[in-house]
């Protein structure tokens, strides 16, 4: 008999993506696809079970359906349909805990793929200039979904000590990216104009949607020979992109705000619904985050079709174009930038000079 996969959050972009694909694997026998609400979305060939992981209840659906291998992608910072941040929370802390509890309780289960992401790390003025997986954070997230992916994360270490016999894989990703993600930082991207903070020019790097799907579906396998997708992995493509560049790439002007004001900003677009400006974004766009790939690479495995830059450029040729053209926009920032410091980039304090970077026309 092939395996029995137990996939969460289906009804997400993403997780449905992730369900269509692993049902191409030879091994997978069944594909249990697990969410509270109905997928707007086509899941092939797999069966579909309404089910909230808050509740006990997904305990009888592991069991009923002799599942052995679970990834759970129900981990996001964004609410899905009318529920709000506490319901997002719920789901993320309590929704993993109990699905863990179901976990540990079923003989068969063998393998746990979950979904989290680099913002456990934070975003602080002396943050190393790279983050390894065993770096610890020197600020630790005090709230938001950053803290939410911490408190995951310590119950997944939990349920590895009490289930040794079981492989953990925990993928740490970058922002993700592509042309049909929708998560703040996406819609922060696609604001006509880009509030940023004030002499900073934070380093910043991108997963596109492909590769979150090849990687998931290359942890929940049986590791090939050499490689061992069990552990905690960051994800994400090669290189890094400034933030100011990622504007000019997308052809969108930029109103720097002094720091005490971005959360006034951040208030106000809240309120007409045009992006989530959560203060875990903001220190993001304040101080970046880069994180190293080399563990990745070279015990999971695992090689990204796309750079960072790569990812972002499939974004914006989602995007449409700009106010302004990439390369009139450049042009102007470049005289501008020349007039406050002529021969001289500034930097902002704090923050560490990026190495070459592609030219901003994107070539």
């Amino acid at each position: 008999m092939g395996k029995v996969v137990l996939v969460t959050g289906a009804a997400r972009h993403l997780g449905g993506r992730f369900v269509r694909r692993i049902q191409r694997d030879p091994e997978v026998e069944r594909v249990v696809a697990v969410d509270a609400v109905e997928p707007g979305h086509p899941l092939g060939a797999a069966e579909f079970v309404r089910a909230d992981i808050r509740r006990p209840a997904i305990a009888k659906v592991l069991a009923e359906h002799e599942v052995d291998t679970v990834v759970h992608l129900d981990v996001t910072g964004t609410a899905l349909g009318a529920g709000g941040r506490t319901s997002v929370k719920e789901t993320n802390v309590i929704g993993t805990m109990q699905l863990l509890g179901a976990c540990q309780k079923s003989p068969r289960v063998a393998r746990l793929v979950v979904k989290s992401s680099t913002t456990v790390y934070g975003s602080a003025p002396r943050d190393p200039a790279v983050f390894t997986e065993t770096t610890p954070a020197k600020s630790l997230p005090s709230g938001g979904f950053a803290k939410d992916a911490v408190e995951v994360e310590g119950y997944v270490r939990g349920f590895a000590r009490r289930r040794p016999d079981v492989a953990v894989c925990v993928l740490r990703f970058a922002n993700i990216l592509g042309p049909r993600v929708d998560s703040p930082l996406t819609e922060y991207l696609s604001l006509p104009v880009m509030p940023t903070v004030l002499g900073y020019d934070p380093r910043l790097q991108f997963v596109h949607e492909d590769d979150v799907i090849d990687v998931l579906d290359l942890s929940a396998r049986e590791p090939r020979r050499g490689s061992l997708n069990c552990g905690t992995f960051n994800v994400a493509g090669d290189g890094v992109l400034l933030l100011s560049q990622c504007a000019r790439r997308l052809g969108r002007p930029t109103v720097p705000v002094l720091l005490p004001a971005v959360t006034w900003v951040g208030t106000a677009l809240r309120t007409v619904g045009l992006t989530d400006f959560a203060p875990e974004q903001i220190r993001l766009l304040t101080h970046g985050r880069v994180v190293s790939t080399t563990q990745m690479r070279e015990v999971l495995g695992f090689l990204p079709r796309y750079s960072t830059a790569g990812a972002f450029a499939d974004f914006a040729a989602s995007r449409g174009p700009g106010l302004l053209p990439p390369e009139t926009l450049a042009g102007a920032v470049d005289r501008l930038a020349g007039r406050v410091a002529p021969g001289a980039r500034p930097v902002a304090s704090g923050t560490v000079p990026s190495p070459p970077t592609p030219s901003d026309d994107g070539s």
